[in-house]
């Protein structure tokens, strides 16, 4: 069906719809824009979620349980999965919304073009009109102009009295009349004839080819929206390949977790290498007092195995103060500052020791093969620039041999270092076990505990241990460990509470280790406060913690700071 034939007398309907039209692709553009938004707004706010989430501590501090590594697995997927959301979005953005704005501009400027070709030839068509209906009524105007000098001329010729040239006069009169309304017909005849014409091509050729030109329009803007409607769908359709793949490697981290391996980790992670305290000795006081053998006291002396638990009261220590010890050593939720690290880690339980002078022997060794590729590598530019003098100096690259060959022997060094702490704590752990091994054959009473170095000490020579102190202000110093204090590897990855926040006065080089570098007027969150010694321990914006002058910053603690679990 043709709009020029069928819709020869809707010119206004057929602006009213085109228009109609364009509005309506214009709302489907802002609709896809507004869906492109949602898709663009919900793959930050995926990122941002994923960022929140992920590990901001270094590599080697992350947790290896395989529930975190799955988690972190799923935090990358998901990641991917917030990537394609915005393949989406661009997809949306370049092939649907904006083609969409581009082809409604297109369809503006040729609907006006019909339109005025439109209004051009009915403009047209009313003029002709105009000057057929303007010669019409001038053909009028004549017949009746010639039709009263008929009536006078006709009135003088019969009236007796008239003069002879009075009626000369009508008759020329009408003469004149007559011609006119002659001329006046042709001329009408002629534009009626015009008009004729002229509206036969106006809507026989004109309407019709300008129609048709407007229908070609709105059908190509029909299917201009089902192309956008296909791609509109076919953008979703395309990531669902990569998105089904990143809900695979969810599933797949969610099938690796492992509760055996996490609690092996654990054992490894924590595992202090000391052996379980024995059992105490029953101390008996009442050996002082005189019996005699019509007493009939039977001794209390508690059955056992058949050990012998006798010996001198002044030579054990106070059993609770021995419990307490032992409770606090092993308490694995308590919440004491870290001791510093010490170069050979003998802070640390023998089993953690071992562990962390392996993993430095690794990375030393790591290094020290690094230095010896530099090490050949240097050698091998330097046999060039010998056979190949114009290409460069060789001893130009004799400084850095040398610096790389002290840097060698610095690594062996270390590593010889390192071995032999290793060696020593080995041969404790194996020393240890063969004497633990030969007291359970042998079936002794303990006479002495084990120290938590991992020495045997008589208990008659044991003391209580020196409580923990940290330096005074005026020496800013590493707060020293107190020897016995292995327990910190116990505690939990949880950071200190922020108990407050405190402006630094004065800047603080912190040269020592357990100390921080502040700088004059940096804001700190205080994590513990001075306990007399002058030292304060605080965190940084960053997450770094350690002791600051109590002197050098300006505190300010939270009300109602207990039990808060601000973390940073």
């Amino acid at each position: 069906m043709s709009w020029g034939t069928e819709l020869w007398d809707q010119f206004e309907n057929l602006d009213k719809h085109t228009q109609w039209g364009i509005d309506f692709l214009e709302r489907y553009a802002k609709f896809v824009k507004e869906r492109l938004e949602i898709e663009q707004n919900y793959a930050k706010q995926l990122r941002n979620l994923v960022k929140k989430y992920c590990p901001k501590r270094p590599k080697d501090e992350e947790p290896r349980f395989t529930s975190c590594l799955s988690f972190y697995s799923i935090l990358n997927e998901l990641n991917d999965y917030a990537g394609q959301r915005e393949v989406v979005a661009e997809e949306m953005g370049h092939k649907v919304y904006g083609e969409l704005m581009k082809y409604s501009q297109d369809l503006k400027a040729e609907r006006k073009h019909h339109l005025q070709e439109g209004r051009k030839a009915q403009q047209y068509l009313d003029h002709c009109w105009k000057q057929m209906d303007n010669s019409k009524r001038k053909f009028e105007r004549e017949c009746r102009e010639a039709e009263k000098s008929q009536m006078t001329y006709e009135r003088l010729d019969n009236d007796i009295n008239a003069t002879k040239s009075e009626v000369e006069k009508a008759k020329a009169q009408f003469y004149m009349r007559t011609h006119a309304a002659d001329e006046s017909k042709n001329e009408y005849a002629a534009q009626l004839q015009n008009f004729n014409a002229e509206q036969w091509k106006h809507f026989n050729n004109a309407i019709p080819h300008i129609f048709k030109n407007l229908q070609d329009m709105d059908e190509r803007r029909t299917v201009k929206l089902g192309d956008t409607y296909r791609s509109f769908a076919e953008a979703e359709r395309r990531v669902i390949p990569i998105i089904s793949k990143c809900l695979e490697g969810m599933v797949s981290a969610a099938k690796a977790v492992s509760e055996r391996k996490d609690s092996g980790i654990v054992v490894e992670s924590f595992k202090s290498g000391f052996d379980p305290p024995g059992d105490f000795p029953f101390e008996d006081f009442s050996q002082n007092l005189s019996r005699t053998g019509s007493d009939g006291t039977i001794s209390n002396t508690p059955k056992g195995d058949g050990r012998d638990r006798d010996g001198p009261p002044g030579s054990r220590l106070d059993p609770k103060h021995t419990v307490g010890r032992a409770k606090n050593k092993l308490w694995l939720f308590g919440k004491k500052p870290k001791a510093p690290t010490v170069e050979d880690f003998s802070h640390l339980p023998p089993e953690q020791r071992k562990k962390r002078l392996q993993q430095r022997i690794d990375e030393l060794s790591k290094e020290l093969q690094k230095e010896m590729d530099q090490r050949e590598g240097l050698n091998k530019m330097k046999d060039v620039y010998e056979k190949n003098p114009q290409m460069g100096d060789p001893n130009s690259l004799q400084p850095k041999i040398s610096e790389t060959i002290c840097n060698m022997e610095k690594l062996r060094s270390e590593i010889h270092k390192n071995e032999t702490w290793l060696a020593e704590v080995e041969g404790k752990q194996s020393s240890r076990g063969d004497r633990r091994h030969s007291a359970d054959n042998h079936n002794p009473a303990p006479q002495g505990r084990e120290s938590p170095e991992g020495s045997y000490t008589d208990e008659n020579s044991q003391e209580i241990p020196t409580p923990h102190r940290r330096p005074s202000p005026a020496q800013p110093s590493q707060p020293n460990p107190d020897p016995n204090e292995f327990d910190d590897e116990f505690e939990d990855d949880d950071p200190l509470p922020v108990i407050g926040h405190c402006k630094v006065l004065y800047s603080f080089d912190g040269h020592n280790e357990g100390t921080l570098v502040i700088a004059e007027n940096e804001v700190l969150y205080i994590i513990e406060e001075d306990k007399g010694d002058g030292w304060t321990r605080a965190r940084k914006q960053s997450g770094e913690e350690g002791y600051v002058p109590t002197s050098y910053v300006e505190i300010t603690l939270e009300k109602n700071s207990k039990g808060a679990v601000t973390y940073i």
